[in-house]
């Protein structure tokens, strides 16, 4: 691990906290909540072993990169912009993304005409806008502890509401985490959510786009800023990775997504569609050598 390099990375007018390790092709690895670049650290080793330069940054709001206080602060054009902004500064040209391995969570095309909040509210209820209201939830956290709340998420292996079991733990790397949680707090990652169907028209004056954005509108989004991209397909390669305990495979209507044709209808450069059995949501860490070999046997085609 001490192998990997640290350093900060001024870009968008924030700066960014970024590991790194290797030479060669890059692969660009974004994580998501409650997480940090460490979440893949085992893959930065294994991809950089085989002739990659990987990289992983702490987004926007997340561990040692700043956070900025408001929320309208992580919209998807941020998020995008920080990203071509540090490629810029690794002297990385942005618009030849080549592959996408995605983990996790499918990509849904922007409803014009239905906001993602009450697309969220029709499946999960009113719990949904417990994250939207800044403040309620971090008071939660803060009261249960950066570490439990870690814990619970990474090592949950039901597919319903997160839970803390016994049977799977991961000891040193809970603290690594609960540190740097304990550190930044939740507000920054919690940001991403609140920023569904806000209203913020004064960001398209000062982000900087690039072609490569359509290629991230899996990741994020916020529904009015990505109006412009409404019914724009991703146009390389990609491989779909997911857990069967994994909460955002069960959640309503997402199997069906998958398996009956509407997956491969919105996204029609799927190449690869994995289902891992026995795995939950943080398959990365839970299963890492089976992900970096993932990863490496489909990039390695392109």
């Amino acid at each position: 691990m001490e192998k990997i390099e640290q350093k900060t990375v001024s870009t968008n007018g924030i700066n960014m906290h970024v590991a790194s390790i290797g030479s060669g092709p890059v692969v660009l690895f974004l994580h998501g909540f409650p997480e940090l670049w460490y979440t893949w650290r085992h893959q930065l080793l294994s991809l950089s072993a085989a002739g990659y330069r990987a990289i992983a940054p702490d987004l926007r709001g997340y561990g040692d990169t700043d956070a900025p206080p408001d929320a309208s602060s992580h919209s998807i054009l941020h998020i995008v912009a920080d990203l071509v902004g540090l490629l810029d500064a690794l002297g990385i040209e942005p618009d030849r993304v080549k592959a996408l391995v995605n983990l996790s969570v499918v990509f849904r095309p922007r409803n014009p005409k239905r906001k993602p909040i009450q697309s969220l509210r029709a499946i999960m209820g009113d719990n949904y806008l417990y994250v939207q209201k800044p403040g309620e939830v971090e008071e939660e956290f803060a009261r249960a502890g950066a570490a439990r709340i870690i814990k619970t998420f990474l090592a949950s292996r039901d597919p319903q509401p997160p839970r803390v079991p016994k049977e799977i733990g991961f000891g040193e790397d809970v603290n690594y985490y609960a540190t740097k949680f304990e550190q930044k707090g939740f507000t920054g990652g919690l940001n991403y959510y609140r920023l569904g169907d806000v209203k913020i028209p004064h960001l398209l004056d000062s982000i900087r786009l690039r072609q490569s954005l359509p290629y991230q509108l899996i990741f994020l989004g916020t529904w009015e800023l990505t109006a412009a991209w409404t019914g724009v397909q991703i146009k390389v390669p990609v491989k779909f990775i997911v857990g069967d305990l994994d909460i955002t495979y069960n959640t309503p209507g997402v199997k069906e997504y998958i398996h009956n044709g509407g997956f491969k209808r919105d996204v029609r450069f799927l190449q690869e569609l994995i289902v891992m059995e026995g795995v939950a949501h943080f398959k990365n860490q839970e299963r890492p050598e089976e992900i970096s070999a993932h990863i490496y046997d489909f990039i390695k085609k392109y």
